[in-house]
Parts: structure tokens; sequence; C-alpha cells
């Protein structure tokens, strides 16, 4: 008898994303799949020039010939997790785990299924190569690439979810103004003040750009949501689940900043970002 193919349905949330790779619409079977290992990188950086001293934590999942991440909060998860969590059946951590993990697990199904590279290899992406150098040179590669993705006109107001103070300088680069929000900062390196409350930036931005962080606190719905409804744009800059934003490209996603694990942050070496845009945002 032939095989009954689901039809892919288009995602409105992370959940229903999930609930659709759990039926089999986005490729095999989770309960099939097994995480090969679970492991987290608890890394800080202080860029020169800066007082700021980032503070960063990934659960990731290794699945075949691919990773998935996700960045936690300090205290959220578990060390332990690596240990137990690791050869468990990927359908069991997208349904049971902790929602970084679950993330992470889906992150790693989807960059699996379609990695970004295959994706750059047939024109759906664009690869971006950061070149070697010090951390300084290589953030403000990644921040330029990303500010790259904003069609403003010169003053526009662009709400920056998750701050990076090279991509504050890039939105001006640009010729926005950025309303930065952070729950971990309260001013930027130039001084500009940072509110802790989204709703405030997603009233009042033309355009916003959302790390995907947002996608392990929970808040990607609310801006997905807030974006479509006031027909702004929508960048995401990923590595927290770069290959979970990409599902939701044209579907209040107009944008995306992809960078697979390993990050650009662990090497001084050239790597590779991929940008994508939606059909007709050249």
């Amino acid at each position: 008898m032939p095989q009954t193919i689901p039809t892919r349905t288009t995602p409105t949330s992370v959940d229903g994303l999930v609930e659709a790779v759990l039926a089999g619409e986005h490729g095999p079977l989770p309960s099939e799949l097994v995480a090969t290992s679970v492991f987290w990188i608890h890394h800080g950086t202080r860029l020169a020039g800066g007082d700021t001293t980032y503070l960063n934590q990934y659960v990731l999942v290794r699945l075949g010939g691919s990773f998935g991440g996700c960045a936690f909060e300090a205290g959220e998860i578990d060390p332990a997790i690596c240990r137990d969590s690791s050869g468990t059946p990927l359908d069991v951590l997208l349904r049971e785990a902790p929602r970084p993990l679950r993330i992470a697990a889906l992150d790693a199904y989807l960059s699996e299924v379609r990695p970004h590279r295959t994706a750059g290899e047939a024109g759906d992406a664009e690869p971006v190569t950061l070149p070697a150098g010090t951390p300084e040179v290589r953030a403000r590669a990644r921040d330029a690439a990303i500010a790259g993705l904003l069609d403003i006109e010169d003053g526009a107001e662009v709400g920056l979810i998750g701050v990076v103070n090279p991509l504050v300088a890039a939105i001006r680069e640009r010729g926005g103004r950025p309303l930065p929000c952070d729950l971990n900062l309260r001013t930027t390196q130039w001084g500009d003040p940072v509110t802790a409350d989204m709703h405030e930036v997603l009233d009042r931005a033309e355009a916003v750009v959302a790390t995907g962080m947002t996608l392990s606190n929970g808040s990607f719905d609310t801006i997905l949501d807030r974006c479509r409804s006031r027909g702004i744009p929508l960048v995401v800059y990923a590595q927290t689940g770069s290959a979970v934003a990409r599902a939701f490209l044209g579907s209040g996603v107009t944008a995306l900043s992809a960078e697979p694990f390993p990050f650009s942050q662990f090497s001084a070496e050239a790597t590779v970002l991929y940008r994508y845009r939606t059909v007709g945002d050249a």
C-alpha cells in the first residue's frame, strides 16, 4: 500500500511546529531517531572597548550529521541533563524535555532534514563568510551582515530584542534608530537606555530585529504575532534555533541570519552564516 505523506501545515507558533514535526510533516518521524549526544557550553565574552561581559549558556543536541542549539538563562537547567538525555529518542525530548532542550532538539531535527549548507548550495540562502580574526572583527562582520537584512528608511525606529552592542552600531550605520530591549542589560555601550518591556518596543517599532534567544524564553510567538498583525518586518538573528526560525519565513519572519553550530565566537578562523529572505525581499 502506498505510504500517505501528511500535508505540511504553515506554522503559526512554536508548539504548532513541534506538533507538525511529531506528526512527520517535515520528514521522518522523530520517534525513529535518537539524540546521539546532549551537551552544553558556558562561556563569557567582553569585547575590547566595551564594559559589558556577555555570559551565555547553550544546550546542544547532536542528531546524525547536524547539531541543534539553544541558549538558556543561568540555572534554568542542570548539567546532569547531558547524562540523562544523551541517547534519548527525539520524540521524547520534543514532548517532555525542558523548553531549552526541546528547542535544541527541534533545531537539530530541522537542521538534519535540511542543512543550512544545502540551502546555500541550492540558492535558497546566501552564504556569508565571516573573516578570520579577533572577536571584535568577527562580531562587527556578523552584525553588519544581520543589519544588511534591514530594508528601512533613514531614521526608522528599529526594535532590537536581545541587545548586542555591535548590532546597535550596525543598525545606526544603516540609518536606523535602535529601540533596545533586553532582560539582562540596562544601557548600551553608548549609554542608550535598554527597556525590559518588549511590548513597548513592539508598539513603536517600524521594524524588529530579534535574537533566537526569544525561542528559548518563550517570547518568540508573541513577537511573531505582533509583527504579523502590524505588518512590520521581523528579522531574526539566530544561533539559538536557527533552523526553527527558518520554518517561519513567510509566516511572520521576513528575513533570517542563521548561524549553525559551531558558532562564530568559538573560532578565530573564517566561518559561514546563512542569510535568508522571503520571496521578493531582495
